[in-house]
């Protein structure tokens, strides 16, 4: 049995489903990987992962030249593959789909990347677009092994989707920065009135939003929330980051978890300084006359102050990526409904009306 996911989709592809390619279809320029959804896409699966949707899984991707071949591979396997391989069943069903068939995903490089991302990347992607994307949807586009690529458009794919463009690093990297520092006020006051719960519930809600704008500061994409922890710990420094965060958790005083908070701020500053971004110090400033501090507000403004692009230069500065304004799991793991909410991108470039934020 193979020890993971990846080495079984490795040996199924080189015993099984390559040799099958390689006899009938000889002259098919094809990549062949696990990608897509799955903890073993990102080397993250257990015996846990096993009681669902891991198996013999595969990924086949040809050039938008080949599409026509796309349904004839798609027939062949379906006839010529074996009911079994080292023991498991070829065709069952997934939690998506309940009909037993076989798990080999075929698609254009393109259209397995719309699939995943709401918009097909090799149509080109306008920063808009960029906003709608999530970080797991890029990861199940590239984050997973390929066992051998003879397409064009899979490495294409792969190379525009390595990090946002300059303006959208900046806006979205503003965008973290000001989820922190509107959340800040409000831990400080509760845990000055004595509200211990409330304050606590905020900086949880401040550990996360850190975690997430660290991923962002050291250019990584962050997965989904089951393995955020895991995979931050893998970036560098990630062992500080992860005490400090624990930290703002943990503090048994809401000065102490301000005073964490502080920490990890300087942390991510520094990086982001060595990326050639602009970065002012002190990472906290005092919240007007009170007790309790913020972010720097010199940080978000000094980021997006730089940004060039005429569409994000129009929207709000403290909205961001579709994954900075919206948690609800449905709707960031639907590609088409993310793609869907550009439209409200667009509806936030016009002039707002006046507004009255509480105090």
């Amino acid at each position: 049995m193979a020890r993971t996911g990846s080495e079984l989709s490795r040996l199924f592809y080189r015993e099984a489903v390559g040799p099958l390619l390689g006899r009938e279809l000889p002259r098919l320029r094809y990549a062949a990987g696990r990608l897509g959804s799955g903890s073993d896409v990102l080397g993250l699966d257990d015996g846990v992962s096993r009681d669902h949707d891991w198996g013999c899984r595969l990924t086949l991707l040809v050039d938008a030249a080949d599409r026509e071949a796309v349904p004839q591979v798609r027939e062949l396997l379906e006839r010529d593959l074996p009911a079994s391989y080292r023991g498991l069943p070829v065709r069952f069903e997934t939690t998506w789909d309940a009909a037993v068939v076989h798990r080999v995903e075929v698609a254009t490089a393109g259209d397995f990347g719309a699939s995943r991302l709401g918009v097909d990347p090799l149509r080109g992607l306008s920063a808009l677009d960029w906003l709608t994307l999530t970080g797991q949807g890029i990861l199940e586009v590239t984050a997973g092994p390929v066992f051998a690529d003879a397409t064009r458009d899979l490495g294409r794919v792969r190379e525009i989707l390595r990090w946002y463009p300059p303006d959208v690093e900046r806006y979205v990297l503003g965008a973290g920065w000001l989820r922190i520092t509107s959340r800040m006020p409000n831990h400080g006051r509760a845990g000055q009135r004595g509200d211990e719960l409330g304050s606590l519930l905020i900086a949880a809600a401040l550990a996360s939003d850190l975690a997430r704008l660290a991923f962002l500061v050291h250019r990584r994409w962050p997965p989904y929330s089951k393995w955020l922890g895991t995979l931050l710990a893998a970036i560098p420094s990630g062992g500080e980051l992860s005490s400090g965060l624990r930290d703002v958790t943990a503090g048994t005083d809401w000065r102490d978890r301000e005073d964490a908070v502080g920490r990890v701020a300087e942390l991510l500053l520094a990086v982001q300084r060595d990326r050639g971004l602009p970065a002012p110090r002190p990472a906290l400033n005092p919240y007007w006359n009170r007790a309790y501090r913020h972010i720097n507000v010199a940080i978000p403004d000094a980021l997006t102050a730089g940004i060039s692009d005429p569409e994000l230069a129009r929207l709000p500065a403290d909205m961001g990526s579709i994954e900075q304004w919206v948690d609800h799991v449905e709707l960031l793991q639907r590609p088409a409904r993310r793609a869907a909410l550009s439209a409200s991108y667009r509806a936030w470039m016009s002039p707002p009306a006046a507004e009255h934020p509480d105090p």
